[in-house]
């Protein structure tokens, strides 16, 4: 499937080497004010090449908006948005043609299909999210009207973890760390890898503030289901926890309970979320992101006729490919907070009345 969401769906194409990438972005609103400077610096803070904390490989990832927007509005039609690639080095990949990479999809797309772009990894390249990244661009755009807020950071690299998470310091890392007293650390246990030709996981924390009570589709398409869908749809990540997460399996009830006053919940272990429901508190988020696969060291792999042998890799990589993905987790929990608030509407006679009754 290259498709997410019910009433905001979006559908991707493209490969890593290929001319371009984009998406097409359908159910937006009519009347949505499109800001294309907004969507281009969304793009900005995913783009490779920015530091020597990510792949070296530099793209400019200008967003190009085809149709759908008429007049700086949305016109309630398919919004469909382009990405040219500009700095592929294909070359780099034609020794492993018939090689499978330990760690990446080559082995599973090429027995699934037969057939796989073996040109940095092709249509499963991390290199699609870029258009998820103008996707969810549009979909803040809607939240912001609402007063709703998607912030994320790095919580930890390499078992290094955050003590506090300052969400407007991460913007300003050249990593996204939340928090500045351990960020050299971080950085160090990246440059260390980088420079022995290995790899480091991480972990991006995930806050999405201002939700109304009342979003996710119980029994089968609950808000935390689908939130959990998104990221782990996200290249390389491995885990993700919502609220309190695994912790709240060594805990007794009496722990994890939020008490409710007529103020509203005390705690919030939950993460703003109960029954697959959005209760108004923060949803947080925690996603875990393996090491980048693709390292320089020697390996041991097999081929496509299933012969053994050592092989090195060439390219260029992210160390630490959790940094880039802690945007792309904001840019899909956008999405699904969007195309919940769209099936929400009309989840009650209340929301009907409201648009469709004689005083509207």
């Amino acid at each position: 499937m290259n498709s997410f969401g019910q009433k905001l769906r979006f559908s991707t194409f493209g490969e890593s080497h290929g001319r371009a990438i984009g998406c097409i972005l359908d159910g937006v609103p009519a009347g949505l004010e499109i800001d294309e400077k907004y969507i281009q610096s969304e793009l900005d803070r995913r783009k490779p090449g920015k530091s020597e904390f990510e792949t070296a490989r530099k793209e400019a990832d200008k967003v190009e908006i085809l149709s759908g927007v008429f007049d700086g509005l949305s016109t309630g039609t398919p919004i469909a948005m382009v990405i040219y690639n500009t700095n592929q080095k294909s070359k780099d990949y034609s020794s492993i043609k018939d090689v499978f990479r330990p760690g990446h999809a080559d082995f599973t797309y090429f027995h699934k299909y037969g057939i796989r772009d073996y040109r940095g990894g092709g249509r499963s390249s991390a290199r699609e999210t870029a258009a998820r990244a103008a996707a969810g661009a549009i979909a803040k755009l809607m939240l912001h009207k609402l007063d709703i807020s998607i912030m994320s950071g790095i919580s930890a690299v390499a078992g290094i973890g955050a003590n506090s998470f300052d969400y407007e310091y991460a913007r300003t890392s050249l990593i996204y760390a939340l928090d500045a007293s351990c960020e050299e650390e971080q950085k160090r246990s990246i440059l260390k890898a980088k420079n022995e030709h290995d790899s480091v996981g991480g972990v991006a924390r995930v806050l999405v503030k201002g939700v109304p009570i009342g979003l996710g589709q119980p029994l089968y398409y609950k808000l935390d289901a689908v939130l959990a869908d998104a990221m782990m749809g996200i290249n390389a990540v491995k885990a993700v926890e919502i609220g309190d997460g695994v912790l709240s399996a060594s805990v007794l009830g009496s722990q994890n309970n939020d008490t409710i006053r007529s103020s509203g919940f005390e705690t919030n272990h939950a993460g703003g979320i109960l029954g697959g429901i959005s209760n108004s508190e923060d949803i947080v988020m925690n996603v875990y992101f393996k090491p980048t696969p693709s390292i320089f060291k020697e390996q041991k792999t097999v081929n496509t006729q299933n012969k053994e042998l050592d092989f090195s890799l060439k390219g260029r990589h992210d160390p630490c490919v959790a940094i880039r993905g802690t945007v792309v987790c904001e840019s899909m929990a956008a999405l699904v907070i969007a195309d919940m608030l769209l099936l929400n509407m009309g989840s009650n006679m209340n929301g009907l009345e409201k648009y469709y009754g004689q005083d509207s």
